[in-house]
């Protein structure tokens, strides 16, 4: 399958961990590696390690993308991995002859709290609500943990960009936490990693936090393995996403065969 290093030239005070094997579908380099050699490498991180983030594109993320060329590339081309959110995404790559590696956020948070993060780990997270944040806390007998839930729209306010930004540098967290949605916790873990001083693994995980508390409920399994998830939360909150996953995403197919037909070229 087509692959390639993707190595991110950057200043030697911002410099990230090595670069992993990759391999490139719409112009986004998909990280390619197994769901065990991710974990993997986030436990090995030291906890006083530079920051790096991890982000996990879905068929939502990607049409963005390409529909927004300008100031949402660099959040997503700096990140250390890039992992593929959507089984649908991966089976349309499939049909250019591209494997892509599928570990949606809400498995990669699960398996980090079940499997990689200790009680005693520092932990920082942002967005979210105290109440579902003590629950977690609860949940998982964590003993490390700070909070952050910045304002609506905070995005577009740079004195409150600042603040989210000082909260991760000034936690020193192994693992932070980003719940604020996308684009803004991409736009946020790109903003702390140019800052410089942060350390840790960051995680855009959106309302992966959400489904370990019982705030909301994923779905069926077997739902998620005929690729069917979008179709579930279609149905849980109709007035806000039937334009992303009815008008919006279909739109992947007109820009997957664009791509393909240019690299044809």
């Amino acid at each position: 399958m087509p692959s390639r290093i993707n190595a991110l030239t950057q200043a030697p005070a911002l410099r990230g961990p090595a670069a992993l094997p990759s391999t490139e579908f719409i112009d986004i380099d998909f990280t390619a590696i197994s769901r065990g050699s991710v974990l993997d490498a986030v436990r090995r991180r030291a906890p006083d390690a530079n920051f790096a983030y991890i982000v996990t594109p879905n068929v939502d993320h990607v049409v963005r993308l390409q529909r927004n060329r300008s100031d949402l590339w660099p959040a997503y081309r700096s990140a250390w991995m890039v992992l593929c959110d959507s089984r649908i995404l991966a089976t349309l790559a499939r049909r250019f002859r591209f494997s892509l590696q599928v570990l949606p956020g809400s498995d990669l948070t699960s398996q980090m709290f079940r499997g990689v993060i200790e009680p005693e780990d520092r932990v920082a997270i942002v967005g979210g609500c105290s109440p579902d944040i003590q629950e977690l806390v609860r949940r998982f007998e964590l003993l490390n943990v700070c909070h952050y839930d910045p304002p609506m729209g905070f995005i577009h306010d740079p004195i409150e960009v600042a603040k989210a930004v000082r909260f991760v540098i000034a936690s020193r967290p192994r693992y932070t936490f980003f719940a604020v949605g996308s684009p803004q916790q991409e736009i946020l873990a790109y903003r702390v990693s140019r800052a410089g001083g942060a350390t840790g693994v960051g995680l855009c995980v959106g309302a992966s936090l959400d489904f370990l508390t019982g705030t909301q409920v994923r779905a069926p399994a077997m739902m998620q393995r005929m690729s069917l998830e979008w179709l579930y939360r279609l149905q849980s909150d109709p007035r806000r996403l039937w334009r992303r996953y009815l008008l919006d995403g279909p739109g992947i197919l007109k820009i997957a065969w664009r791509w393909n037909g240019g690299r044809a070229r």
